[in-house]
């Protein structure tokens, strides 16, 4: 193991300016957070799952292991307010070689691949309104060596709000805070209707008074919920975006804890919420079998008849939007701390003299988006590395604690809600979710840790041809 670094880099000397407030800070942690997966991904757990109780343990266990988390990020970030957040913390407790694996591997497809495919799930659902916006319809080509005005579309959009972000952090901000309101209340509106106006008795009745059917609470039932937590957790993620942006929060000390805590649970009772609507509405078979797992499309359905597509195709495309924007603001940020530790093209760490953006970090990211858009292979390398972003998460929580013993006087503003129980339990049940699914889903785990270890040889490449010594 490499020995950390004993510096802290403060990204705000070079040009930064604090621009986000707490709202702001919430809203980036409530826009990355709400993107696609709550409209559809319950289908597919309910078919793993085969219970409504189990339905809605999954998004219980996603939602305490999202709180606690966020909750001990929150130390972390008030102690090291700096630009690339969850970089910077992997840096200072294990070293560069695991920063780098992070942000190789954030580059490579987790932030720029989520982009991609939210972004394609944008332009998926202005088909509803412009039918000439479709997977099918090719401008150029056709296959995987074509281009659709599905895929042109996205693109576009990738374009645009890496544009719009370039401007300035409180252009990017205003943009969020906006599309977050509004998909919020699209949140409140579904499930505050579906309580009031949805519930269907005959969903109630098959669903509730027989809540825990197939649950015999063996070893079998726990590993079944542990791989079928991959939806929630995945539906859950880019809460962590927010600690990217900490050097551009004016008070981050107070403002990352609390954005933290208020955006990660705000959005996961929302989420409860919505699958409580789910089983209120439609029966199990109904939503295991819903239409291209379009569970929150059948549930407007039953409420409002034919409308209902173009009803939540608004509201998955107002979804879609913000979180590209979030996504694309934050994800800047490790690329330029990795410049400024020589792991990144140099000009990513320079910022535009004016707007004190990074251009060009913001525009290389949009390049390689654009790339992963026209393959189409985005999907398949996002299930590849769902085991490497838990990994991540379970490597900087453990950081929390080597950082408490091999740096005690570290200044902390604020401290790890349950430290140590609340923490440890985190690693103890991700952890098991890894096993489980390095031994229930192999082809997708192996081929995400390979993915990250690819980035073994590539850092030191990338040092020798800087001349690091670090």
């Amino acid at each position: 193991m490499e020995k950390p670094d004993t510096s802290v880099n403060a990204p705000t000397k070079q040009g930064f300016v604090k621009g986000l407030g707490l709202l702001d800070a919430t809203t980036l942690v409530m826009g990355s957070m709400i993107g696609s997966g709550i409209f559809i991904v319950s289908a597919d757990v309910a078919r793993q799952v085969q219970s409504p109780g189990l339905l809605i343990i999954c998004w219980l266990v996603a939602a305490m292991l999202t709180i606690v988390a966020a909750l001990s990020y929150g130390e972390l970030a008030a102690a090291m307010p700096h630009a690339g957040g969850q970089y910077v913390y992997l840096r200072e407790a294990f070293g560069r070689l695991w920063a780098f694996l992070f942000g190789w591997t954030m580059f490579v497809v987790i932030q720029t691949g989520t982009i991609a495919a939210v972004a394609v799930a944008f332009a998926k659902y202005t088909g509803v309104f412009l039918p000439g916006v479709s997977a099918s319809n090719y401008l150029i080509g056709s296959g995987k060596l074509g281009l659709t005005t599905q895929q042109l579309l996205a693109i576009v959009i990738v374009l645009v709000l890496t544009f719009v972000n370039t401007r300035g952090i409180r252009t990017g901000a205003i943009v969020q805070n906006v599309f977050t309101v509004a998909k919020v209340f699209s949140l409140l509106g579904l499930a505050g209707l579906g309580f009031l106006l949805g519930r269907n008795p005959t969903a109630i009745a098959a669903n509730f008074h027989d809540f825990w059917r197939g649950a015999s609470w063996s070893w079998s039932v726990v590993a079944l919920v542990g791989t079928a937590m991959v939806g929630p957790l995945f539906a859950s993620d880019a809460w962590n975006n927010v600690t990217f942006t900490a050097g551009e929060v004016r008070n981050p000390k107070r403002d990352l804890p609390l954005s933290l805590g208020l955006g990660t649970g705000v959005v996961s009772g929302l989420f409860i919420a919505c699958n409580f609507v789910y089983l209120s509405v439609l029966t199990l078979p109904q939503i295991q079998t819903a239409p291209e797992d379009r569970v929150a499309t059948a549930v407007v359905t039953v409420m409002f008849g034919a409308v209902a597509s173009k009803i939540m195709a608004a509201a998955i495309m107002v979804s879609t939007f913000g979180c590209v924007n979030g996504l694309i603001l934050s994800g800047a940020r490790v690329y330029h701390t990795m410049a400024h530790d020589n792991l990144f093209f140099r000009r990513a760490g320079e910022l535009n003299p004016k707007t004190h953006a990074p251009d060009f970090a913001l525009y290389i990211q949009c390049g390689w988006t654009i790339l992963l858009t026209l393959s189409g292979q985005y999907g398949d390398l996002l299930d590849y590395v769902i085991f490497a972003v838990l990994l991540f998460y379970i490597l900087t929580i453990g950081g929390l604690f080597r950082l408490r013993h091999t740096r005690p006087d570290m200044e902390r503003p604020y401290r790890a809600v349950g430290y140590p129980v609340l923490p440890a339990l985190y690693i103890v049940v991700a952890g098991l979710i890894e096993v489980l699914l390095l031994v229930n889903k192999p082809a997708f785990t192996v081929r995400g840790l390979i993915l990250v270890l690819l980035g073994v040889p590539v850092y030191f490449l990338w040092r020798r041809k800087e001349g690091s010594t670090t």
